[in-house]
């Protein structure tokens, strides 16, 4: 619990884990019972200075719980948008601290009030305006961070893979690139290397089995391999028992055994030279049981887990491990699972994502929907009901012959 501790506070200056505790009560405690609990004919709030009273009073605690919830969200995750949300709602705090004490208070102090209040708040303003560099990605460019080197991509011949592999040859990394169809592989490899002069290798491959493990191990020797991307997998759409045997157990072996087959051969090499990364491509579906998934999000479990687990025993290390935990994304993953086409988000967006996070957190949920479906009924929901929901849900994306 100590680590924890000294891990969250670590990740932002004291002020602002002052101004993160504040948010927590605020969200969590005070305002909602203000709003539920405390008469409406004592409620009282105040917005831009100005006060309000009974069921308008509660009426308008509801937009406060919002920026306190986002404010509470916000400096937890350190996330970009904060800046400069926190300080443009810390500069309407400050105009209400001013023309408060001048509208409702008597006497000479009011005047005294306002100044003091308001040189506090503009103070905490200023302070939130200049703090821009808290909420971005780590300084300098993955290669400057890690060093330079190659980076290995799995299941590089589409989707994520692809963009995965851009972004790397986009910052200077030589590649690996690992997947069945060769023919793709070669293809992207002649765009890479023409386009940013980047040394690219391809390695056609069936990470399902054990030589395609080896085949991808043995394509990584002689290099200074500094990023290890575990994207590789498929899922099957539809009843379990539809499913062939074979079929079923070669997904488990892509999904599952594939990360732990390549990262415990390579992480030790990661370690020896002092620095590196590890990306498992989990899923949202990994988050709640998925009727009509089933095998797939097990696996997707698993993975989350994985990289997780890892991460926490890498911190400190210099090797950052992360989990990157999409939800429908515009692949040919559905095409290859057997799904009817629904919508999903952009590759390359998930990819920022992931990037953005690597170093900050053990895992990351590309969206904000995405994240808002997977923690509310992973944390909220009874368990049942859940696997129920989600049972509709695959139904609607399932042929009729696989239900």
């Amino acid at each position: 619990m100590r680590e924890w501790i000294q891990h969250q506070w670590s990740r932002r200056p004291w002020w602002m884990n002052l101004l993160l505790l504040f948010c927590i009560w605020m969200a969590l405690v005070y305002v909602p019972w203000d709003l539920f609990v405390k008469p409406a004919a004592v409620d009282e709030e105040v917005w831009f200075g100005i006060r309000f009273h009974g069921w308008a009073a509660k009426l308008l605690a509801i937009p406060h719980w919002a920026v306190y919830a986002a404010g509470m969200v916000g400096f937890w995750g350190m996330h970009r948008w904060m800046h400069p949300w926190a300080a443009v709602y810390a500069a309407q705090m400050t105009l209400a601290m001013i023309v408060w004490p001048l509208l409702y208070q008597e006497g000479e102090s009011r005047y005294v009030f306002s100044i003091v209040s308001g040189l506090v708040f503009g103070a905490l303003t200023l302070v939130l305006w200049r703090a821009r560099r808290w909420f971005q990605p780590p300084p300098g460019s993955l290669f400057e961070r890690y060093g330079g080197g190659f980076a290995l991509v799995t299941g590089a011949s589409a989707g994520i893979g692809v963009e995965f592999a851009r972004a790397f040859a986009r910052d200077g990394f030589s590649l690996v690139l690992a997947a069945r169809r060769g023919a793709k592989l070669a293809s992207l490899a002649d765009e890479l290397a023409k386009q940013h002069n980047v040394e690219v290798r391809v390695v056609a491959c069936d990470l399902a089995t054990p030589e395609g493990i080896r085949a991808c191990v043995a394509a990584t020797d002689g290099i200074d391999l500094a990023i290890l991307v575990n994207n590789a997998g498929v899922g099957y759409q539809g009843r379990f028992e539809r499913q062939t045997p074979e079929r079923v157990l070669s997904m488990v072996q892509l999904n599952c055994a594939a990360p732990v087959a390549l990262t415990a051969a390579l992480l030790p090499r990661l370690r020896a030279r002092g620095r590196g990364a590890v990306i498992i491509t989990g899923s949202t579906a990994g988050w709640q049981p998925l009727p009509l998934h089933a095998v797939y999000a097990a696996t997707k479990a698993f993975d989350n887990l994985l990289a997780e687990g890892l991460w926490g025993e890498l911190r400190g290390s210099g090797i950052d491990v992360l989990a990157l935990e999409p939800g429908p994304t515009e692949t040919e993953f559905q095409t290859a699972a057997g799904e009817l086409t629904h919508p999903g988000e952009p590759a390359d967006k998930v990819v920022r994502v992931g990037l953005r996070a690597l170093g900050r957190q053990p895992s990351v949920v590309s969206g904000v929907f995405n994240w808002l479906r997977a923690n509310f009924a992973a944390r909220l929901l009874p368990r049942s009901l859940v696997a129920l929901v989600a049972k509709q849900v695959m139904e609607q994306q399932t042929p009729e012959s696989m239900r």
